[in-house]
């Protein structure tokens, strides 16, 4: 009687949790299905699905030059949830919203979710402009961003987008709360980029959004 009531117990908890989990997602859709580009437009020889993720770059060749992988869809107030992941000597990379493309340019306009590291610092999870201002709007201060970040695996996302409110958290930590006061797009695609440089891979996966103005 005794076992029952624990594989009982055990069973409602799973359950209880479970639904929380489900509650907790609750509005949000998939951007990326796990095994296709459906959805999103790019350069497709850079950009690649592998074991359920967007994959791009690579730890042994340089990359050519800035990619974006953009959905066909715009978005404007949103909260947007993913993990990441970036390998190689590279060490650059983001995640692009309320952007858009420069046309006839490989490059786009807007603003970045950072990842990887930059100026003597670890940027993950800082707000950067970019080919707009071209500069870091805000980040969390170098030492909570290297407690918070784990090297080398997947790191979670969530972008929230409100007016003219923004906000970041990288597994947890909140390391932007934004408010902007310059005239700027406040809806556009969202870009998964490789930057650049030295080898690098960066990975993006579990992609989903959730509308903010329903």
């Amino acid at each position: 009687m005794k076992q029952n009531c624990i594989v009982f117990v055990g069973v409602l908890c799973a359950t209880l949790i479970g639904s929380v989990a489900m509650a907790a997602e609750e509005g949000f859709i998939a951007l990326f299905d796990g095994k296709t580009l459906a959805g999103w437009e790019g350069n497709m020889k850079v950009f690649r699905v592998e074991e359920g993720a967007i994959v791009a770059g690579s730890e042994k060749e340089p990359v050519a030059h800035n990619d974006f992988l953009c959905t066909e869809k715009e978005y404007g107030d949103f909260e947007l949830r993913l993990k990441a992941k970036l390998v190689g000597l590279g060490d650059n990379a983001g995640i692009q919203f309320r952007s858009a493309r420069i046309p006839d340019h490989h490059e786009v306009i807007g603003y970045q979710c950072d990842m990887g590291s930059a100026w003597g610092r670890k940027i993950w999870g800082a707000l950067y402009d970019e080919s707009r201002r071209r500069k870091v709007l805000a980040e969390d201060a170098p030492d909570e961003v290297q407690r918070a970040y784990k090297e080398n695996e997947w790191n979670e996302f969530v972008i929230r987008c409100e007016g003219n409110h923004i906000q970041i958290w990288l597994n947890g930590l909140q390391t932007v709360d934004y408010t902007e006061e310059e005239d700027v797009a406040k809806t556009g695609i969202i870009g998964l980029q490789i930057h650049g440089g030295k080898p690098a891979e960066a990975s993006y996966k579990d992609i989903r959004i959730k509308d903010l103005k329903k």
